[in-house]
């Protein structure tokens, strides 16, 4: 699979087969990710894979903080900013909808909210979630490595044949999930990506992208 195929052929997968990853397909994309850019050459990003049972318990544990009602834990950083303006809250609201109606969750569920709770905590039957923490020291510059690590990781795992869904949703229950890796407190958890191999037979949802026209502007050429 060549990089372009790999690009187009990403996507936010959310049903995920029960079928095994091997581990030395995981340990040749995380060994090659680690060439990803950082600056200065940090290479900030800590990683947790998580499978087998302790994922199961984790799934659980965060499954039934879901369907409890739990509003989850305080925020460490801020998911969106406070006000989207367009035509940023046209791309999410559009986003939105389609991805829960290709789930089967009706806009005006009232019951929303819990479901998509629910079917995140689950990792979408993902059998392994990466968790990806950063030192609550480091900056934007920071952030935006493990942001380009991340890519580079579910662009590999795309040449292996598996799909991957970045998962923000996980720092809701960053308390639940940090008891079972043991991460340190000096750590703050920046998401999870769920990785798997893609269930068949389900609906398959490919959201839409901006026209680069909208967001590229060529200077001197």
């Amino acid at each position: 699979m060549d990089v372009y195929e790999a690009v187009d052929s990403r996507r936010a997968v959310r049903a995920f087969s029960d079928e095994p990853v091997p581990r030395d397909v995981l340990e040749r994309v995380l060994a090659a990710a680690t060439r990803a850019p950082s600056s200065g050459n940090l290479q900030p990003w800590h990683v947790y894979v998580v499978t087998g049972e302790p994922l199961a318990e984790l799934k659980r544990r965060a499954t039934a903080r879901a369907l409890g009602g739990d509003l989850g834990d305080e925020r460490e950083y801020p998911m969106y900013p406070a006000k989207l303006t367009s035509p940023y809250l046209d791309r999410f609201a559009a986003a939105a909808a389609q991805r829960y109606e290709a789930l089967g969750i009706e806009r005006d569920d009232p019951a929303r909210p819990v479901k998509i709770a629910a079917l995140n905590s689950e990792a979408f039957g993902a059998p392994v979630v990466l968790f990806c923490y950063l030192d609550r020291t480091r900056g934007p510059g920071q952030w935006g490595d493990a942001g380009m690590y991340l890519q580079t990781v579910m662009l590999l795992l795309r040449a292996e044949g598996l799909h991957s869904c970045p998962q923000v949703m996980w720092t809701m229950y960053r308390e639940t999930v940090s008891q079972v890796v043991g991460a340190d407190d000096a750590l703050v958890l920046f998401c999870g990506v769920a990785v798997g191999f893609e269930e068949e037979g389900v609906p398959r949802l490919r959201t839409g992208r901006a026209e680069m026209t909208e967001t590229v502007t060529f200077i001197g050429a």
